[in-house]
């Protein structure tokens, strides 16, 4: 059995984490084993680190466990994306995973032709979601002046999945699961030295 001081924690690289907030980090890295690490572009937010998702320069190369993205991604423009996932892949170990969760835009399509662009999807602790909202960005939130809450960009379980894939991420899964999409991907392991 290891000795307590030999047994090293996991790190998470929380990506776009926005305010510190409870429940913002997906409950995989609550439990014990796992270091929170925060990195958003807003320094208002007080994250531990102020950077893009397209240039995380200030975190290593192969230096964290995993990556978490939640509700983030869909900010940035299309062309950007590669160049984010890259970045996540570049800064995981060999081993490691990127873990993420966006809106699905098939579904809100769907409530747009079921119930029109203007009814409630779901409430939120930010009032009503409209599948415009879940298209463009919380209106609410933007009218506030809040214009980084705008989608840049949009995903559907097929489209996230590619995307992963030409990133170079290996046993990829995309699920869809209400108006959420859920995404993982996997760095390879290095191939081990020959003697």
């Amino acid at each position: 059995m290891p000795e307590a001081d030999q047994i090293a924690e996991k790190t998470v690289l929380h990506v776009g984490c926005g305010s510190w907030r409870p429940g913002a980090l997906h409950p995989d890295y609550e439990a014990g084993g796992w270091c929170e690490v925060r990195l958003d572009i807003n320094p208002d937010a007080k994250p531990d680190i102020v950077a893009s998702m397209t240039d995380l320069g200030p975190v290593d190369s192969n230096s964290v466990d995993a990556v978490w993205n939640s509700h983030a991604l869909e900010h940035l423009y299309a062309h950007e994306v590669p160049i984010a996932l890259a970045e996540f892949l570049r800064v995981l170990r060999p081993g490691g995973h990127v873990f993420m969760r966006m809106p699905d835009i098939k579904r809100a399509a769907e409530l747009i032709v079921q119930n029109g662009p203007m009814s409630t999807a779901y409430t939120s602790p930010s009032g009503p979601i409209t599948p415009l909202d879940i298209l463009y960005g919380h209106r609410a939130s933007i009218a506030r002046g809040e214009t980084g809450m705008a989608h840049k960009t949009g995903f559907t379980q097929e489209s996230i999945a590619q995307h992963l894939a030409s990133a170079g991420f290996v046993k990829v899964r995309a699920l869809q699961n209400k108006f959420d999409l859920w995404a993982r991907g996997e760095k390879k392991m290095e191939p081990a030295a020959a003697d």
